[in-house]
């Protein structure tokens, strides 16, 4: 049996609409994967939010992240600063200080984070209506 030929897309059709970039979802070792991840993590989205008025402290990147670990802001913090988004800065003084800012491509990504937060907050009531459905009905086990 020969294999059958292949066969266009419908015009219109949603595999049409998509490159052939977009065919397969990246491996865990693509570089667009590995941003994606930095992006989506809960603490960069935090961090680069409190970032986006200026530079600020470790101290009060801590006290403005609620929740976040000294541990966790520095592994996060390290991480944005290796991808790019942030920037470090020393102050050479009596008693060093350091800075955190966002660097040019650090405020690039304000601008889709801001529409994430946006719809977040205009979907926010029909996702807890969900919440709310599924954590009440009885779950069938499969």
């Amino acid at each position: 049996m020969s294999p059958q030929p292949r066969t266009r897309p419908r015009p219109g059709s949603r595999r049409s609409a998509r490159s052939r970039s977009d065919a397969a979802p990246p491996t865990l070792t693509c570089p667009t994967r590995q941003t994606l991840d930095r992006l989506a993590d809960r603490w960069t989205v935090v961090l680069i939010g409190q970032l986006e008025n200026g530079p600020l402290r470790f101290g009060q990147l801590r006290d403005a992240a609620d929740g976040i670990s000294e541990k966790m802001l520095t592994q996060t913090l390290r991480s944005l600063e290796r991808d790019g988004f942030v920037a470090r800065r020393s102050d050479a003084e009596k008693v060093p200080q350091v800075w955190y800012m966002l660097t040019p491509l650090g405020h690039s990504v304000l601008e889709a984070l801001a529409a994430v937060r946006s719809w977040a907050h205009e979907n926010i009531e029909e996702i807890e209506r969900s919440r709310l459905a599924f954590d009440t009905q009885e779950h069938q086990k499969f």
